[in-house]
């Protein structure tokens, strides 16, 4: 990568957030499959550079495996090699801690949007259900079951 493609780094910036946000997601499924269908197309298009191989910090059942480290304009990202990666790419050891990816401000949707036009999927598809509109709750309706259960009228003497 020779020079830096404004393009490219817009899409790392939008990699970058959405990985950060799939770390920490309750259900990070799809966060995960935007961003790896976004980096296959980005090695088939020749717009990211495979760096070499690194021993992950989290080894799995115990057993040390690697991860292929892949450059996207001045943003560094993993994910599972293939076997050929393991065949063809230096191993590099273990992770640098002191590097770090530079810090962009960019919202979770507009990451989004950012990925899902480069890979042409239409926006619909990052929608995982439609929620149904909630019934509206009035608090002050005079039906028993909206009354709390330690609300009790004064016995009138």
């Amino acid at each position: 990568m020779e020079e830096q493609n404004p393009e490219i780094n817009e899409i790392g910036h939008a990699l970058f957030i959405v990985n950060r946000h799939a770390k920490t997601a309750l259900d990070p499924t799809q966060l995960y499959q935007l961003k790896n269908e976004t980096m296959k197309k980005l090695l088939a298009d020749q717009k990211a550079v495979k760096v070499g191989l690194h021993f992950s910090n989290n080894p799995k059942q115990s057993r040390q495996h690697s991860v292929l480290l892949v450059q996207v304009g001045s943003y560094y990202f993993h994910m599972p090699p293939s076997k050929n990666d393991m065949q063809a790419l230096n191993h590099l050891g273990n992770l640098d801690d002191s590097y770090r990816n530079p810090k962009p401000s960019l919202s979770l949707t507009n990451a989004k949007k950012i990925l899902l036009s480069y890979l042409n999927w239409p926006a619909s598809v990052s929608k995982q259900k439609q929620s149904k509109p909630k019934p509206r709750y009035s608090p002050f309706t005079n039906s028993p079951s909206s009354l709390s259960p330690f609300y009790h009228k004064r016995k009138r003497w």
